[in-house]
């Protein structure tokens, strides 16, 4: 998964633990792996479901299984591959919740409080940048020094499967990661801090997890929200201000469209006034 698929560390670690769970399952059978047919898989995934495991866990389970399956058959170590007949529940497409722009506003303004330490300037930096690009929390993690072109105002992203884009970053965002770079990141700093542009009170990467609460502590007193829901809310307010789904989709970095019309759902104020003023009968 990660040298020939390209996938991010937190995904490889939820799939090792879905095959963790396979291989109990197995045991609890008395089955070896040469056994591992539909049926084994459907009886795995049924007791999952007995147990009360949500239609978007089911599902990244059987991708789990089928991947599993597939390597498995092309190493020679099943005749055929069951997972090409698994076939798992639709999974629900809940809207996000996002923050309207005066809320957005005021998180930006709250974050980090009116302190001038390494911790509060990391986490105004952390959200104006979370925020002014839309970027994952695991890709600002994963951020560098040379990343931020301050003279073209923006950011070079490594997203999931190691694909790199641009982003576009406005100027209260850049000024947030120069406050952190003058007076916050030189403190934490140690030799090897490497190029990392955040940064831990140890000096090391900042991580994602630290980063979850870097944004939760910031925006608590506001809207309780998190990078995720600071992501949702930069696409809305994208397609609100006007922005085409195209554009939208690569500033996301989503390699379908599928995934960014979801944001149409809740851009109903722009596509009230697209309606309004383009047709007739309005």
């Amino acid at each position: 998964m990660r040298a020939e698929l390209g996938r991010s560390p937190h995904t490889v670690r939820a799939y090792l633990a879905d095959l963790r769970g396979l291989r109990d399952h197995l045991r609890r059978e008395g089955r070896a792996l040469a056994d591992l047919d539909l049926g084994v898989l459907r009886g795995w995934l049924g007791a999952q479901h007995a147990a009360g495991a949500s239609r978007a866990t089911l599902a990244r389970r059987i991708a789990s299984a089928r991947v599993f399956t597939s390597y498995l058959h092309r190493t020679g170590r099943l005749e055929s591959d069951p997972g090409l007949l698994l076939v798992g529940p639709r999974r629900h497409r809940t809207l996000p919740a996002v923050l309207d722009e005066a809320q957005a506003a005021e998180v930006c303004a709250a974050a980090g409080g009116d302190g001038e330490s390494p911790l509060a300037l990391r986490r105004r930096a952390v959200v104006e940048l979370l925020y002014g690009t839309g970027i994952r929390v695991a890709e600002l993690c994963g951020l560098d020094l040379g990343d931020v072109d301050r003279e073209r105002a923006t950011v070079r992203v490594l997203g999931k499967g190691d694909k790199e884009r641009v982003v576009p970053v406005g100027r209260p965002a850049l000024d947030a990661v120069d406050r952190w770079l003058a007076d916050g990141r030189p403190r934490w700093a140690v030799p090897a801090s490497g190029d990392a542009l955040f940064l831990g009170a140890r000096g090391g990467r900042l991580g994602v997890r630290t980063a979850r609460r870097d944004v939760h502590e910031s925006t608590g007193a506001v809207a309780r929200t998190g990078p995720h829901g600071l992501r949702h809310s930069a696409a809305t307010h994208l397609l609100n201000g006007g922005a085409d789904l195209r554009s939208v989709q690569e500033i996301l970095g989503h390699a379908a469209l599928a995934s960014t019309q979801i944001y149409t759902h809740v851009s109903v104020e722009r596509l009230t006034r697209v309606y309004r003023q383009a047709h007739p009968r309005a």
